[in-house]
């Protein structure tokens, strides 16, 4: 199932995504039937539908946590200078940092560069703690495709992360979440202007989503529609004002920003 949040005129609410009848799934021909409430629990349909084409795609979800997990691929690991980690290495983004697909991600006036991170991104489905990394499908309510977007000069200079992933626009999430997903599976590429940047699988997770629900829920609470990012393969690198980024996670969809100078 495809879960999405959309906007058409002055309502917000989130819906359903199926295909045209008797075709496979394209954006073009699908259609949105929205739903009373939140996709956290047994789904409330409303008895309309409309074409996916004549609404305007948000972010999927809204969280009230980000929680990121820093050089989750050894290949990453390596790129950045460091040893892989022995245990997860979590770091929080604000909730405003959050934008959807086609929304712009801002550089700021602070940084001199911004880097785009394509990952994986799990949705929490219900409230939880001390999840066993076996039940975790039980508390999840799908993927969809994450930018961890971070300030590398800040990052550096802080020696702490809250600022250098903590700018609105800095989290791009969408462009839906998939359901019926196998992480291990996971294809993720990253692209900026047509070119290929990243590309990495979720069977190289250093720390698998199932352990990084049990290591995080080990730590705080986990509520329906908080995120957790879990972590970008090697391919790292700067964004530039007017590039287009879009990271692509097979059996998911495509998330495109566009990139610009801060206010």
């Amino acid at each position: 199932m495809l879960i999405t949040r959309f906007s058409l005129e002055s309502t917000v609410a989130f819906g359903v995504i199926e295909p045209a009848e008797g075709e496979e799934f394209d954006p073009a021909s699908a259609t949105v039937t929205p739903m009373r409430g939140h996709p956290y629990g047994e789904l409330d349909l409303v008895d309309l539908t409309l074409p996916l084409s004549t609404v305007r795609l948000l972010a999927p979800v809204l969280p009230a946590k980000i929680i990121g997990i820093g050089k989750n691929y050894a290949e990453h690991a390596e790129e950045m200078g460091s040893e892989p980690p022995s245990e997860p290495l979590a770091f929080l983004k604000p909730s405003t940092s959050v934008i959807g697909p086609r929304e712009q991600i801002k550089i700021p006036e602070q940084s001199q560069r911004v880097d785009y991170e394509g990952e994986l991104a799990v949705v929490i489905g219900r409230m939880c703690r001390h999840v066993a990394a076996d039940d975790a499908a039980d508390v999840i309510l799908g993927y969809t495709c994450g930018n961890d977007v971070t300030a590398r000069d800040l990052q550096e200079r802080d020696n702490q992360w809250a600022r250098a992933k903590g700018f609105d626009t800095f989290c791009p999430l969408g462009p839906w979440i998939q359901t019926e997903f196998d992480p291990a599976a996971a294809r993720i590429e990253t692209s900026v202007n047509g070119e290929l940047r990243q590309q990495g699988s979720g069977a190289d997770l250093i720390f698998s989503v199932g352990k990084l629900v049990e290591w995080v829920s080990s730590i705080m609470t986990l509520l329906p529609g908080d995120v957790i990012l879990t972590g970008t393969p090697a391919g790292i690198g700067q964004l530039n004002d007017g590039d287009h980024v879009k990271v692509e996670i097979a059996g998911i969809g495509s998330l495109d920003n566009e990139v610009s100078l801060g206010d």
